[in-house]
């Protein structure tokens, strides 16, 4: 009787035991898959929650304005078709279209101009005719004299070439600076598409990197008058 009781309680504790030892078992750490190895990785929801984003803001800053160097609609181009012995010299003149686009000859869809240097409109250009259309070619693309303009209370207005980058305070001292009659707190910039700009000059000449805006080829300068 004693040894059966005995034998009972045994099992009893042997049970506790083992009952005991898969509780403490279950009970993980909260930072158990928190470290990564050194060299190795980790698919923990927090580590990809937490991991920085890759080139998240690439290309959110863009300058706003047409790039000086680019073609853009309205300009005028002229393509010099060269370098075939077969052919004579030939030049064909376009005007890039307000969708970007010209209509080069022999070819069977336009072919897209702007926001497109002179040199890479070539080499697509090229491509485009060798050798499809021709075993040897040589195609050169060029612009005609760009301008600006400034006007009003400035002491030479005219249009002036453009020749590379310009603002609006250059600009006017291209055209031979204000006059004692301007107002130079209300300066209009005009963008070739029709858009207008208001400088205040003075500012401008203070903090020229943030207020000096840039001028493009085919925008207008008008100086004001402070007496009206």
């Amino acid at each position: 009787m004693n040894s059966s009781v005995t034998k009972l309680r045994y099992l009893a504790c042997l049970a506790a035991a083992s009952v005991a030892a898969v509780l403490t078992g279950c009970q993980t750490s909260p930072y158990a898959f928190s470290e990564v190895p050194p060299g190795g990785s980790t698919n923990s929801a927090t580590a990809l929650s937490t991991a920085s984003p890759v080139n998240a803001r690439a290309g959110t800053d863009k300058p706003t304005g047409p790039s000086p160097d680019r073609l853009q609609p309205g300009d005028k181009i002229t393509i010099t078709y060269s370098g075939n012995p077969n052919a004579p010299e030939r030049k064909h003149e376009d005007k890039v279209r307000e969708d970007g686009y010209i209509s080069p000859p022999l070819l069977s869809r336009p072919v897209k101009a702007s926001d497109k240097t002179v040199g890479e409109l070539q080499e697509e250009l090229h491509g485009l005719y060798v050798p499809a259309l021709f075993r040897s070619l040589t195609i050169t693309v060029a612009t005609e004299e760009r301008w600006f303009y400034v006007g009003g209370e400035v002491k030479t207005p005219n249009r002036f070439l453009y020749s590379g980058e310009m603002t609006v305070l250059r600009a006017i001292q291209a055209a031979g600076d204000f006059t004692p009659f301007s107002r130079r707190t209300k300066v209009q910039l005009i963008r070739a598409n029709g858009k207008m700009e208001t400088i205040n000059c003075d500012k401008a000449r203070k903090n020229p990197k943030k207020l000096d805006l840039p001028v493009y080829p085919g925008d207008s300068i008008n100086v004001p008058s402070r007496i009206l």
